[in-house]
């Protein structure tokens, strides 16, 4: 019986690289060959296989793996998706694509995690000529968020505190030939948050992330600093919930504590939450051995079952 293969498509900047070595070691101590640097945006499609080099500069036929691991979050493009839902119906992905669309889109996430019972910031939608609607949602809430439903990092982000502010917006966002404006409660927070990390269901690991500045947006891409966090229980079991819900095998969910309300929200869950940074890891993140345990175990699940061993 021929050896299992895994294709792997990880990000190597911030010490991706590091952890690549390791998830491929301990893959190779399970009998399972590694295919490196799987980049479907320079993949191509002929007939009824999609063509892929590997770092080796070989050409992969990508439906002859036992299991494919997509983790890169700042290259996506709209080919490397299109291929990758493809792909996702011939052979077992991580993350699956209906999971992983489903959380690129922050409106359909917060949809159906509210429709679950899973309590997240009050959100809105509407077509994009309403803006009549938009405005009467400014005065009930006095504060709110304009969010690109398919942004990250914290790019897009808008904070309308005001009419005169919403109505500046608007020639912009319009400009931009938006389908619809997505909008949530400014929530009362401390300007922190928890980033929980799971992944197959089980709890990994959890860091903290301050705004910078006076800013309001934890994100480290907008200026935010990571600190270490002990989560609450509550903490840890919503986020699993979170990761239930959408079907994500790894999520990392970002939480924070809203003070009016008196209560935990889900704010985002993402398809690719980082492995701990050397930096990070040296002030004290330890956990990116366990999760690379669970990948691998979750790899070797999914791989076991493509191929029937």
């Amino acid at each position: 019986m021929s050896k299992r293969r895994v294709g792997i498509w990880l990000y190597q900047n911030g010490g991706g690289d590091i952890i690549e070595a390791k998830i491929v070691a301990k893959l190779a101590e399970r009998g399972i060959d590694a295919e490196l640097g799987l980049n479907l945006r320079n993949a191509y499609v002929e007939s009824g296989s999609i063509l892929c080099e590997n770092r080796k500069g070989e050409t992969v036929r990508m439906e002859e793996l036992d299991a494919f691991y997509s983790y890169n979050a700042g290259e996506q493009t709209q080919y490397q998706m299109y291929l990758y839902e493809a792909l996702d119906r011939v052979i077992p992905c991580v993350n699956n694509y209906r999971s992983f669309a489903l959380t690129e889109d922050k409106f359909q996430t917060a949809y159906l995690l509210r429709n679950h019972g899973v309590p997240t910031a009050d959100f809105r939608l509407c077509h994009r000529d309403d803006a009549e609607r938009l405005r009467q949602f400014m005065e009930e809430w006095k504060q709110m968020v304009y969010k690109p439903t398919d942004g990250w990092g914290g790019v897009g982000l808008t904070k309308i505190d005001s009419r005169e502010t919403l109505d500046m917006l608007m020639p912009f966002l319009n400009q931009m030939d938006l389908r619809f404006f997505y909008v949530e409660r400014f929530v009362d927070y401390d300007r922190t948050d928890y980033r929980v990390d799971i992944v197959d269901g089980e709890y990994v690991g959890c860091y903290g992330r301050k705004a910078g500045g006076s800013d309001w947006r934890t994100n480290v891409t907008s200026g935010g600093s990571v600190f270490m966090r002990d989560p609450e229980p509550e903490v840890i079991e919503l986020a699993k919930r979170a990761a239930e819900v959408t079907g994500l095998e790894i999520a990392g969910v970002d939480i924070i504590y809203d003070r009016e309300r008196e209560e935990f929200l889900v704010l985002e869950v993402n398809g690719i939450p980082a492995y701990a940074t050397p930096e990070q890891e040296a002030m004290g993140l330890d956990f990116n051995d366990r999760k690379i345990e669970l990948v691998v175990n979750l790899l070797d699940r999914k791989s076991r079952g493509k191929s029937g061993a």
